[in-house]
């Protein structure tokens, strides 16, 4: 008879591999799984009884804002996460991380969503930042990408020339550093307003420097509108180029525009599997997408650069800012459907849509557009239904996408004031995500069997990272685990009440310590920094 740390029986156990569940019994003993199999005999300090649940991997959030919107120190329990399921997450997305900042400016990249004047950065190199996470205490298991964009601003600064030979050295060193240091890959961003000086050398050789290494590159694409198709072959492009592990964020066509070029873009990618190349994505399973609206701006206005932008859309009559006002013209967006969540100033139009804002002012929804980004230099979010649910429906039964919040992580005994974070109305993914996905897709609409969907969001971004004994049930593996009823559970935030928790999940476990336990968090913090090596 042996005895175990926690024994979960008469549960249906999915192994995250997209097998069939089981019934069968799992014994947890020093964060490990150690033994799977018929435990009625055996003991335990713990014993979770799922009858009539769903056993599976902790989910993995491929996609995460938590580090970049500073909410893993202000909110380290990350509970909005834990009670969706959220075992692990991953930073350093869409071309930021929190290091390299070799000098203190280069954190200015996260200023849209965090007063960097009253934060303390104490660390410059990824070694440095490691060590820091280190004396946190963190609610889910935390790993990182390093951002393009950050790499490329450590060496560069602000310069808006393309980087020299010895300049691309540099970025390929600081680059190797990182993943010495443990990082799992890159991340890019082109369509960024910091991204104006990246040349193509450049791209490839940092790209081909994760190949040599065996990291992923992640990618933020340029244009999700009317543009996707160009987007994702350049994507591909580089692909093929670098011989780099390819992954797609958040992959999605904003706009009616951009809708009917979906299914073309999802063709490419294939055609690039079919040569060999490893690529895949993840999703959001929401058709409002939370971004910032400087993305509505056509691409030729984001090489420029930001100064340049505000230069535009100050010169009242110019043409280059009329090009502007034409082109979101024919995107024919649908301004009852955009709402403000956060800006730097006028605080009053967080909440609002374009739509009221036009209707009050006279203006057109496109010349609000224009006057918000200048009244806070190009600095505000936004929530916007632009995106199409069959588009959704159909790159969820693909077997190469994964599920993803693109949210970020809250707790909820900290008081929630519009004038104390930056992202002042969380997306409602940041709650709801993971269960909504397994609602829509696999309970009401069939459209994958539960099997798969836990696939989506265990072994498959598992696989996807390279995260070693993580995302499946198997012995030896790490007691990250998620117990769940398949019948009630649901996403309950939406855009009017985005900090409603989950419900249907019952416990959930991270590095073998109950985390989560009935409809409460049970106060234990068991999360660990994970590195690539």
């Amino acid at each position: 008879m042996a005895k175990y740390d926690v024994i979960i029986k008469n549960g249906t156990v999915f192994d995250g591999k997209g097998n069939e569940g089981k019934e069968i019994d799992i014994g947890v003993k020093d964060g490990i799984i150690e033994e799977i199999g018929d435990l009625k005999n055996d003991s335990a300090d713990k014993i979770i009884d799922a009858n009539g649940k769903y056993v599976s991997p902790g989910f993995i959030d491929l996609t995460n804002h938590s580090d970049t919107h500073w909410s893993i120190f202000q909110h380290p329990s990350q509970e909005s996460l834990i009670r969706q399921g959220i075992t692990t997450i991953i930073g350093g997305n869409c071309g930021l991380s929190l290091a390299p900042l070799l000098k203190i400016k280069n954190i200015e990249g996260i200023e849209k969503w965090v007063d960097v004047s009253k934060i303390n950065i104490n660390w410059q190199t990824m070694e440095d930042f490691f060590s820091e996470m280190g004396k946190h205490k963190l609610g889910v298991n935390f790993c990182t990408l390093v951002g393009f964009n950050t790499l490329h601003r450590a060496i560069m600064g602000n310069e808006t020339d393309a980087p020299s030979e010895k300049q691309i050295n540099q970025i390929k060193l600081l680059f190797e550093k990182t993943i010495k240091a443990g990082v799992f890959g890159i991340s890019t961003s082109f369509g960024s307003v910091y991204a104006p000086s990246f040349s193509e050398k450049e791209i490839v050789e940092v790209l081909k420097t994760a190949a040599e290494n065996g990291v992923i590159a992640k990618h933020h694409l340029e244009d999700e509108g009317k543009n996707i198709l160009p987007s994702v072959s350049r994507v591909i492009g580089l692909a093929r180029e670098s011989k780099v592990k390819t992954h797609i964020s958040h992959l999605k066509a904003l706009g009616k525009t951009g809708w009917g070029y979906f299914k073309n873009a999802l063709e490419v990618v294939e055609r690039g599997q079919n040569e060999g190349l490893e690529i895949t994505c993840d999703f959001f399973p929401y058709t409002r997408t939370g971004s910032s609206l400087f993305m509505f701006l056509p691409p030729w206005t984001r090489k420029a650069g930001p100064v340049e932008i505000l230069e535009i859309l100050r010169a009242r009559d110019s043409k280059k800012r009329n090009d502007i006002l034409h082109y979101l013209k024919d995107m024919t967006l649908h301004y009852e459907k955009i709402t403000v969540a956060s800006a730097l100033r006028k605080l009053e139009n967080i909440g609002k849509t374009i739509a009221e804002m036009s209707e009050y002012s006279g203006l057109p929804g496109e010349e609000i557009i224009l006057e918000l980004l200048e009244a806070n230099n190009l600095q505000v979010s936004i929530f916007s239904e632009v995106i199409s649910e069959e588009n959704i429906k159909e790159l969820a039964a693909k077997e190469y996408s994964a599920i993803a919040s693109d949210g970020v992580g809250y707790d909820i005994n900290i008081k929630y004031e519009i004038s104390s974070i930056k992202s002042d109305l969380p997306h409602p993914r940041s709650f709801g995500a993971f269960p909504r996905a397994m609602r829509i897709f696999a309970r009401e609409n069939k459209i994958l069997s539960w099997e798969k969907i836990i696939h989506k969001m265990t072994g498959l971004p598992a696989e996807i990272l390279s995260l070693k004994n993580r995302g499946v049930i198997e012995k030896n593996g790490f007691a990250d685990i998620v117990v769940f009823n398949p019948e009630t559970i649901a996403d309950r935030a939406d855009y009017y009440s985005p900090m409603k928790f989950s419900e249907g999940i019952s416990d959930v476990l991270v590095n073998g310590e109950i985390v989560f336990d009935g409809n409460k968090l049970t106060g234990k913090i068991a999360g660990k920094i994970l590195k690539n090596k």
